[in-house]
This record gives C-alpha cells, sequence and structure tokens, in this order.
C-alpha cells in the first residue's frame, strides 16, 4: 500500500514504467518496483550561488543509465523510479534531467514533459541563477532548460548518438584547454590564451600555439578576442587563422557596433570562429548568445540556458538582461537576413537560367541563320547587369573599444572565475606537458570504445531509437562536436 501510495503521487512518463518522485526517504526496491536517484552522482561544480543546470556529459551519462534500465531484462517488468530529494537545487537539477530524456527519447515537447513533472507534486522548481556575486538579476526556469534542449535537438547541436563524452570532459578542463562548442563547427568558446604556456599559482595557462592543432583539426578559421591583449594575436595571424579584437569591459555588455561586428565576422567566416574573453564565460556567452537569437532564434532564456549547458558559469549578470533586451532586435535582423539569403537565391538562380537560355540562343545562332540579333543583345545586357548578384561579405578588420582609455581593477569577474575554476582539483589522467616548451600543444583525450545509445519500450515506436533531429527538413543538420567524425564534417550552415 505504501508502494502505491508514493507512485500515486509521482510524475508518470511512461505508463505503468517510468515515474519521478520527490521523496524525503530513500526507498527500497521490491518486486514490483525498482528505485534509482542521481543526486550524490551529478553534482554541479558552482562558482558562487549558481548550481546547475548539469552539463552535457552529466546529461548523457543519465541518459545512458535510464536507456540501459529501461532495456534491462531484470527491470523488464518493475516500475522504474527516479527520485530525488527534497534539497530543491538537487530536486531543479534531477528534473531537468528527465524532463530532457523525454523530449529527447519519448519525442515530448517541452511543455508536455514540464507539465508531467508537475503533475506529481503541487510544488514547483526552483529557478537557476547566474554565477555572480550578489543578488539574482535573472531566473533561469527547469522550462527554459527544456525548450533549449529542445531547439538544440532540432538544429542538430545536440545528437547524443555520435556524442563523445569523454573529448567533452577532457577539453572543458582547464589543463586541456577550457574549450566548449556551443553551436557545432562554428562557435567555440574558450578562456584566454596567454604570451607562454605554464603553470600559474596552481593555474595552467596556454600559449596560442598550444590551441593551433586542435583548432586545425576542427575547422577553427578565426579567433575573436573580447579581453586585453594577454598575448600577440600575430602569433594566430602566421598560423593562418584571422584573428579580431572586439574588446569590452570585463562583466558589461558589449556596445551595438561591436555586437554588430562581432556576427559579421561569424557571418563572414566559412569555418568555425573561436571565442574568448578571459574566463570565456560572460563576455564570450554574450555574443554566442546573440548570435543563437539571430540565426537560430533562440529566445534570451533559451540562448542563456544552452550555452550554460555546454559551458557551465557563462552569462553573468547584466548580461542576462542584455540579451532579454536584444531577442527582438536580434529575431528581427534575422529575419532580414535569412530575406536576403533567400533573395540572393533566387537571383543566382535567375542568372543560371538567363545563362542557360543565352547559351541555348547561341547554339541556335550557330546552327541556323543570323536573326533575333537584337534580342541577343538585349539579352547580354540584362546578364551583364546582374553580375553582383551576391551579398558583400567581405570582411574587414574589426576595431575594438580601446582599452588603454578602459581603468579595470587589478582583480577582474574573469580573473576570479579563472581562478576558482583553476581550483578544481585536476584529472589524474590530464596529458598537459609544461616541461620545456613554451609553446606545447594540448594533447587529445585517449580513445574509447564508443556504445551505441538507443532506447525502445512498447510505449515508443521504433523511431525513438535515434534523436528527434528535426521537425522540418529545412533545418540543417549539423554534426556534434564531441564526436571525431566531425573533424571530416562541414560547418553550420547560417541562417
Amino acid at each position: 500500500m505504501a508502494e502505491e501510495h508514493e507512485l500515486s503521487r509521482a510524475s508518470e512518463f511512461i505508463k505503468d514504467r517510468l515515474y519521478f518522485a520527490t521523496l524525503r526517504v530513500k526507498p527500497k526496491n521490491t518486486a514490483n518496483t525498482h528505485y534509482f536517484s542521481t543526486d550524490e552522482e551529478f553534482n554541479y561544480e558552482s562558482f558562487y550561488s549558481d548550481f546547475g543546470p548539469l552539463n552535457l556529459a552529466m546529461l548523457y551519462r543519465y541518459c545512458c543509465r535510464l536507456n540501459k534500465k529501461l532495456k534491462s531484462f531484470t527491470t523488464s517488468r518493475k516500475a522504474l523510479v527516479h527520485f530525488t530529494s527534497y534539497d530543491q537545487k538537487k530536486r531543479a537539477n534531477a528534473a531537468v534531467l528527465i524532463g530532457a530524456f523525454a523530449v529527447i527519447y519519448l519525442r515530448r515537447s517541452p511543455e508536455e514533459a514540464y507539465e508531467t513533472l508537475l503533475s506529481g507534486s503541487q510544488t514547483g522548481y526552483l529557478s537557476f541563477r547566474d554565477a555572480a556575486v550578489g543578488e539574482c538579476s535573472f531566473n533561469l526556469s527547469v522550462l527554459d532548460c527544456l525548450q533549449a534542449i529542445r531547439k538544440a535537438s532540432q538544429y542538430g547541436f545536440l545528437d547524443f548518438e555520435s556524442f563523445n563524452v569523454d573529448e567533452y570532459e577532457h577539453y572543458e578542463r582547464v589543463e586541456n584547454g577550457d574549450m566548449n562548442w556551443i553551436v557545432p563547427g562554428k562557435l567555440l568558446a574558450f578562456s584566454s590564451p596567454h604570451p607562454r604556456s605554464k603553470i600559474e599559482n596552481g593555474y595552467p595557462l596556454h600559449a596560442p600555439e598550444a590551441y593551433f592543432p586542435y583548432f586545425r583539426q576542427n575547422g577553427v578559421k578565426a579567433v575573436v578576442r573580447l579581453n586585453r591583449k594577454l598575448y600577440d594575436g600575430r602569433r594566430f595571424e602566421n598560423a593562418g587563422f584571422d584573428h579580431h579584437d572586439l574588446f569590452f569591459l570585463d562583466g558589461t555588455t558589449p556596445t551595438d557596433l561591436i555586437t554588430r561586428r562581432f556576427l559579421h565576422v561569424c557571418e563572414s567566416t566559412e569555418g568555425g570562429v573561436a571565442v574568448h574573453c578571459k574566463a570565456g564565460l560572460g563576455r564570450t556567452g554574450t555574443l554566442i548568445g546573440c548570435y543563437l537569437m539571430k540565426h537560430f532564434r533562440f529566445t534570451a532564456a533559451e540562448a542563456i540556458a544552452w550555452i550554460r549547458i555546454c559551458r557551465p558559469g557563462s552569462i553573468i549578470g547584466p548580461q542576462q538582461n542584455f540579451l532579454e533586451e536584444k531577442q527582438h532586435s536580434m529575431w528581427v535582423q534575422g529575419d532580414v537576413h535569412r530575406s536576403k539569403q533567400k533573395l540572393v537565391q533566387q537571383r543566382l538562380s535567375r542568372r543560371q537560367q538567363l545563362q542557360q537560355q543565352r547559351q541555348h540562343q547561341h547554339q541556335q545562332q550557330i546552327c541556323g541563320p543570323d536573326s533575333d540579333e537584337g534580342k541577343q543583345d538585349a539579352m547580354s545586357r540584362l546578364f551583364s547587369s546582374m553580375g553582383d548578384l551576391s551579398l558583400n561579405t567581405t570582411l574587414h578588420k574589426s576595431y575594438s573599444m580601446d582599452e588603454n582609455n578602459c581603468k579595470d581593477s587589478s582583480l577582474t569577474q574573469g580573473d576570479k572565475l579563472r581562478a576558482l575554476k583553476g581550483q578544481r582539483s585536476q584529472s589524474p589522467s590530464s596529458r598537459l606537458n609544461l616541461s620545456k616548451s613554451s609553446h606545447c600543444s594540448i594533447l587529445p583525450p585517449a580513445k574509447t570504445t564508443k556504445v551505441p545509445l538507443s532506447f525502445s519500450s512498447s510505449s515508443s515506436s521504433s523511431s525513438s531509437k535515434k534523436l528527434v533531429r528535426s521537425s522540418s527538413s529545412s533545418i540543417p543538420y549539423i554534426k556534434s562536436p564531441f564526436s571525431l567524425s566531425l573533424f571530416s564534417s562541414r560547418p553550420a550552415v547560417i541562417h
């Protein structure tokens, strides 16, 4: 009876099979019910008062575990109950995990998944906050996170069929570059390089040259620096990468001019763009958020949620409100950009038709009597007048604020966040070599065997075995950056 009472208060995701419950006491498994929790295993590493959402690696591992339980012979006849405690922070993180599973594998809309989460309890879920000191100025909800995951899945940013969790966890560590892809093949966020590779106060620092092999292997063509000049940008340029300076003060928001220039750099670069500020969190995440809103029509909340899931701690303080204020204008700019692209494609199509028509008439002229010469000349003039049909994508050198006229405090927000991240225990398997070379490379992780991730049950069609990538054929598929298969794939298509 007690067991039935507990399930009656639980959220039911798969009828008679999968539940989510908030319990005060850890329950014991029974003949009919299997309980499991991730509260103690998946822990968010906070900077200050932030507590989530959990990162991509943890979401992936959760989906692996739940898929395995759903397919296991020993639990095939049992109800599975993911239970969490009344700790509001752990409860919110757990809700995002199972809600995301429902969105990715059960084909539920974010709203349906969130409604299911609320159905088992009358209490809502604690909102997530930023990695800043002081009061929170922006609340990120569980629903925001589920909507971000859905949109990332639709655009192919999230593909657990090819996700390499070892690569993700390896490169996000400070000793291995502190890098995270936000838009696969297009936008990479990382912390600032330094004049030379060394360990300073326990924090690993990397010279520009340390990134060259990874950037080349992953199709990065340009680097955007948003912080003060800690290294000579010509070191990237001499290696074949474009380098742009768009400096603005740590902890602040970009001007409209800087935002336009950043978007122009991304749109004009045929390949990946690596973006950094001091810690690669605040200023970096803010401008990448503008790109997501313009080109993929993310809401501000969805952009913040997705970027934080990829790179925890991103977008801080007033930068959150800045993205809210910019959402509408980014959407409008994106619509205009897509309209121009469509117009260019239409004109190019007309140009090709005219060219074919001209060739056909030329053949007729050769084979038949010399006639319609006036029409031929008119056609030639019309064709010539349509010579310049493409958008102007000439990339001019970008200039930033004069950093010499801007005074930072001796220890900025980026410095503090970098220090906090550097204090986290380094992986014992770290392969950073800082011995004799000042230009050491960041080495890849050891290769591991990839286990296919799939799910099937009587309540889900066979098509649920693969990630839901798109509800529209017009949405491009973009390879996951966390798989070695990305290295030979094309970069993301800009919308």
